[in-house]
């Protein structure tokens, strides 16, 4: 008995089943042509269904969820931003915004130690430091540690401090230590550059760079010196009479209106470089 011959789709009668078939056949009219092969297609993949219920397992989302009532005993403490120059008797931290969107200049009455403090800290908040000095071997040590081998601290000589170009982002904090009657600077405070003038003591040039400053920092000064601060800034006798025994490392900070004790306390990096706390060069 013989079977019907198997019906096959034109184009395919007389191939072996299972065999790749070509989807076009080369004919003597084709120049150039490359028969494509067709593949058996894979069979589908079974998707992987993924439940979003497993795999780590966090903090439930009632833990983390307050009353009205309750919010009014959330806070955290939110200060200036600037330079943080110490504590003040209270414990709480004393912060300087040197870099202003306003020109602000400032006086330290007081010894090169804290001057340099002053310093390390400005660079470590992002500002860049010049310091015009007449005594460069005493500042040189303290820029090339500074940054991390990059340039934040730069020394100049007495009168030959170039433009700085502060700006938002590069704010400038200019330190000038010319001794007790520095001369007229050639680069003044402005927009993002605040001008710090270190004087190692009160004397009868003080008064005019004294009454200038937006901020005065004062550090231990003897008896006869309290008259001119008295005079000048107007600081109250209470305030006053501490002044001749104050600590190395203190200092009463003050304004037109506001008047705070500060105690600076060096970090070990700051006591590895500068030394100990001292008032006296």
């Amino acid at each position: 008995m013989s079977y019907p011959p198997q019906t096959m789709p034109p184009g395919q009668q007389g191939q072996t089943p299972g065999r790749t078939t070509p989807a076009h056949v080369a004919s003597p009219t084709d120049t150039g042509m490359i028969p494509i092969i067709r593949q058996p297609e894979a069979p589908q993949q079974q998707r992987r269904i993924v439940s979003p219920g497993f795999g780590l397992r966090g903090p439930r989302r009632n833990r983390h969820v307050v009353t009205a009532d309750e919010l009014a005993a959330i806070n955290m403490p939110i200060g200036d931003d600037g330079v943080l120059i110490g504590t003040d008797p209270d414990s709480q931290p004393a912060v300087l915004g040197l870099s202003r969107p306003t020109a602000f200049d400032v006086v330290l009455v007081g010894g090169l130690w804290l001057a340099q403090v002053l310093a390390l800290r400005a660079a470590a908040t992002g500002a860049r430091v010049g310091v015009e000095t007449g005594r460069p071997q005493v500042w040189q040590q303290l820029a090339q540690a500074a940054g991390g081998g990059q340039q934040c601290v730069t020394v100049y000589p007495v009168g030959r401090v170039p433009a700085q170009g502060p700006s938002v982002s590069s704010p400038v904090v200019l330190i000038r230590d010319c001794g007790v009657r520095p001369p007229r600077g050639r680069v003044t405070s402005v927009p993002w550059q605040a001008v710090v003038t270190v004087l190692p003591y009160v004397s009868e040039h003080a008064p005019r760079w004294l009454a200038q400053a937006q901020l005065v920092g004062i550090q231990r000064i003897s008896p006869q010196e309290i008259d001119v601060v008295r005079d000048t800034l107007g600081v109250p006798n209470e305030h006053l009479q501490h002044l001749p025994a104050l600590h190395e490392g203190a200092a009463l900070w003050c304004t037109r209106k506001h008047h705070k004790f500060v105690m600076t306390e060096p970090t070990d990096a700051e006591t590895g470089l500068l030394g100990v706390a001292r008032r006296m060069d």
